[in-house]
């Protein structure tokens, strides 16, 4: 007896204590809300606005957001690009959102420093949090180049040299004239580095690693692929340099009390010094008072196993895309029926850790054309929509380049049929999430409702057949006997009648999406 209560004790304290899942705890929706957050990502990769900047769009269209239901916008990176037309992830300046003239203008692509906070102030007052992109792992368009010491490596492999030690000059010198002490005194050099992808000096582009006193070579703490990933381009930068860490933790907490931002989005994470990731995101949560702040990550990899040591890593930190299902939905829409959907979830963070999962079906980067293409065909971009917002489990973002015109890839029926989607979330998808993934070219799940919300029955096909009609018996409960149910993303008048005990014969056309809601 005493030899069991000494191991049960010994047990307990030795456990380790639970991780609670990040989307649990951080602010996704407005204090107090009981509807479906839901966030935008508002911008695609060449997005301008023919008649006002896109601050200001933004700040016109956050009411129609807020009316349809979302709850959080991610934005471009706000900061001063290394060219006039650049997105932000070409990062020059973090502390100059379109105030100081440099880089052959004065505004962002985006806008003004006053476009962006002014939109941000509109968006505090509808209660829809901002998000800001974050772009911390390199730099681009230095004021200087430098001379220094540095070996090539192979782009292949990272870890391997192509060539001795030279003397280069790369472009490593940030003095920032205009903007001077404003904000941040700190000017950047190459100690602050750890390799460039260009040498002034013979005009060779190549993948530097500086070497020489003070330089520690790539670190060791991000993705293994190509060897040692430390290097994605530009000027990198060395993220265990004590004044650099400084400068990044001052910043984090400069844009949130700037912009009155509700968290961030981490671009590229996998080439990133995870322990000061880490101790980057803690620190900036209780230097800003904010324990809930949102904060996802970008780890682009389709592979889930890939993923889940990060996510250990960062012990309920940051939420992470859930790359995998992307991945997933994108080959559906490649293999149309020959897809078994009793799949689409086989090897997602969504299956395994939802609590984690901010699931999406295309971005900025997926785009026909673009670094990371992968776009989700159209004539599965509803049904892949539909897996998102409307079964409860990840926390959806919805891609402007679907629901606004726009010349990469708009498609007007894909966005009215989304705009549906988004309505069905915020006024029906709630509840236990009951899955009926039985068939392979099709599946189906029913959201049971709470007091406020009937709940909604959703059905999923990627059938080629044009006159084919998919038929599944479904329990709805028999709170619901006797009751019609319609189809929201039908014309039709056709309703389905409930049984008495509480099952129904609902249909859904060959390729398409059914949603069947309570009539009236």
């Amino acid at each position: 007896m005493l030899v069991s209560f000494i191991n049960w004790i010994t047990d307990r304290v030795g456990r380790k204590p639970s991780v609670v899942a990040p989307l649990e705890r951080m602010r996704i929706r407005p204090d107090g809300s009981k509807t479906n957050p839901l966030m935008i990502q508002f911008f695609t990769w060449d997005s301008l606005n023919e008649r006002v900047s896109w601050w200001k769009h933004l700040e016109e269209e956050i009411p129609n957001l807020v009316e349809q239901g979302y709850t959080q916008i991610w934005l471009p990176p706000p900061n001063k690009a290394a060219e006039p037309e650049g997105r932000g992830y070409d990062a020059y300046d973090l502390w100059d959102l379109g105030e100081f003239a440099r880089k052959g203008t004065i505004e962002t692509r985006w806008g003004t420093r006053e476009e962006l906070l002014s939109a941000c102030n509109i968006a505090h007052e509808y209660g829809i949090d901002i998000i800001i992109d974050a772009v911390l792992n390199h730099k681009l368009g230095a004021d200087r180049h430098e001379t220094f010491h540095a070996v090539p490596c192979r782009p292949e492999n990272r870890l391997r040299t192509s060539g001795p030690v030279r003397e280069i000059q790369g472009w490593t010198g940030f003095d920032y004239p205009g903007r001077g002490d404003k904000y941040s005194s700190f000017r950047w050099n190459q100690a602050h580095f750890t390799g460039v992808d260009f040498d002034n000096q013979t005009k060779t582009q190549e993948i530097y690693r500086i070497v020489g006193a003070g330089h520690e070579g790539w670190s060791r703490n991000v993705d293994a692929e190509l060897g040692n990933y430390d290097f994605l381009l530009g000027i990198d930068i060395d993220h265990r340099h004590p004044e650099v860490q400084e400068d990044l933790l001052k910043w984090g907490n400069w844009i949130l009390e700037t912009t009155g931002a509700g968290g961030f989005r981490l671009d590229a994470i996998k080439h990133f010094d995870k322990k000061f990731l880490l101790h980057w995101i803690q620190t900036v949560k209780q230097r800003s008072g904010n324990p809930n702040l949102f904060v996802v990550s970008e780890y682009w990899s389709g592979n889930i196993s890939n993923i889940m040591p990060y996510i250990r890593h960062f012990k309920g930190e940051t939420a992470f895309f859930d790359v995998p299902l992307h991945t997933n939905l994108y080959h559906a829409s490649l293999q149309r029926e020959k897809y078994d959907l009793r799949q689409i979830l086989k090897g997602t963070i969504t299956q395994v850790k939802p609590g984690d999962a901010v699931t999406f079906v295309d971005n900025h980067d997926t785009v026909v054309g673009q670094s990371l293409e992968s776009w989700v065909e159209d004539h599965f971009k509803v049904q892949a929509y539909a897996l998102i917002l409307l079964r409860g489990t990840g926390y959806p973002c919805v891609f402007y380049g679907d629901l606004y015109p726009n010349k990469e890839c708009y498609n007007e029926d894909v966005a009215a049929n989304l705009r549906l989607l988004v309505k069905a979330r915020n006024k029906y998808a709630y509840g236990e999430s009951r899955d009926y993934f039985a068939q392979r070219n099709s599946i189906a799940f029913v959201r049971d409702g709470n007091q406020e919300h009937s709940g909604c029955v959703v059905i999923l096909s990627n059938k080629e057949s044009p006159t084919f009609v998919h038929e599944l018996r479904i329990d709805v409960k028999k709170d619901n006997a006797g009751l019609a149910y319609r189809n929201l993303m039908a014309s039709d008048e056709r309703k389905v009648q409930v049984d008495e005990n509480g099952w129904g014969n609902f249909s859904c056309p060959a390729n398409s999406v059914a949603v069947w809601v309570k009539d009236g």
